[in-house]
């Protein structure tokens, strides 16, 4: 097998490509996101749509690594976490750390994802973590949609949609957002820290030390 060629139903594709298409999308949704430690990035991926096949019908182990490597690169890099998506024969559960499930609460599914029942991205992500496991849900802070595998129900509130310099990977449409906390109070509401010094007359370090202190 040529390294720089992901094959499946008979067709060819650039992994090179594949991956340079892929971390573009990701240093522009970290542009917006600006994911960090204790942050989660959720990733669907249909290496199926990759191909420009329907989702399920031409499954690549060799371009599910190829995404799967580029991901965890970047999330080295910018030091958050990372859940892989599964299709929808796991119910859409996801890959992630074990350690990382402990620590936040997240309920343990019992499945090891493989291609046709979980998916080429989710398989590959279970041999490259080291401690992985299947969770069943989680609310991630950001995430990246490669293929239309819908991975709004993984989103924190609220999700706002980012555009990047590419919609594509492969020929898989690319959907990528960011979340924020819901706004709430209206229009009388205040969500600027600037604003809030001005009203108040003070710093954060002196609101803190009397009665009212944001929790």
């Amino acid at each position: 097998m040529n390294p720089q060629k992901g094959v499946a139903g008979g067709s060819e594709i650039n992994l090179a490509e594949i991956r340079a298409a892929l971390r573009d999308c990701l240093d522009d949704l970290q542009a917006a996101a600006q994911l960090g430690p204790s942050q989660v990035l959720v990733v669907g991926v249909s290496t199926s749509e990759i191909f420009g096949e329907r989702i399920g019908t031409h499954t690549s182990l060799e371009v599910g690594a190829a995404v799967v490597d580029t991901v965890l690169a970047f999330a080295d890099t910018v030091a958050c976490h990372v859940a892989f998506q599964c299709c929808e024969h796991l119910n859409r559960a996801l890959v992630v750390s074990a350690e990382l499930a402990r620590v936040r609460g997240w309920q343990p599914v019992s499945a090891i994802p493989v291609p046709g029942a979980g998916g080429a991205a989710p398989a590959v992500a279970f041999g490259r973590i080291s401690d992985a496991c299947l969770v069943e849900s989680l609310a991630a802070d950001a995430g990246v949609d490669i293929g239309d595998t819908l991975i709004g129900m993984h989103l924190k509130r609220v999700a706002v949609p980012v555009r990047g310099r590419r919609n594509q990977v492969g020929q898989a449409h690319v959907v990528m957002a960011r979340t924020r906390p819901p706004l709430i109070g209206g229009s009388r509401a205040v969500y600027d820290w600037s604003v809030y010094q001005e009203r108040i007359g003070t710093n954060r370090s002196e609101s803190a030390r009397g009665e009212g202190t944001r929790s």
